[in-house]
């Protein structure tokens, strides 16, 4: 998949592209395989969680991790910590990004 806004190639799966940030749009495939949850290893500050549960539910990793910090305060830390933990284990690691070779510039010839 190519990105519409910096134009470098980025894995199919991807909602938003690694380089420039910007959120790819997607065709809806009613043939594809169904969605999987699982950690980002592309957003990820300590085990993926929350940039894996952004990802599943097509939105900013920033406002899941927010909200995650909120509601653990709010529930005494302790159980919070458990879930996120819990979930570090259970959820599976998401694909590894492709990496993408830079293309060199044309070089012309000099004419004589």
């Amino acid at each position: 998949m190519i990105c519409s806004n910096c134009q470098r190639e980025i894995a199919n799966y991807s909602n938003f592209c690694y380089f420039c940030g910007c959120r790819q749009q997607r065709a809806a495939d009613s043939a594809s395989a169904p969605r999987r949850m699982h950690r980002s290893m592309v957003d990820s500050k300590l085990g993926g969680v929350c940039g894996g549960i952004a990802e599943y539910m097509d939105t900013d990793p920033t406002i899941v991790r927010l909200v995650w910090a909120i509601v653990t305060f709010f529930t005494g830390i302790v159980p919070g910590l458990i879930a996120y933990l819990a979930s570090w284990i259970i959820m599976p690691p998401g694909p590894m990004p492709v990496p993408v070779q830079p293309i060199a510039p044309q070089t012309q010839a000099p004419h004589a």
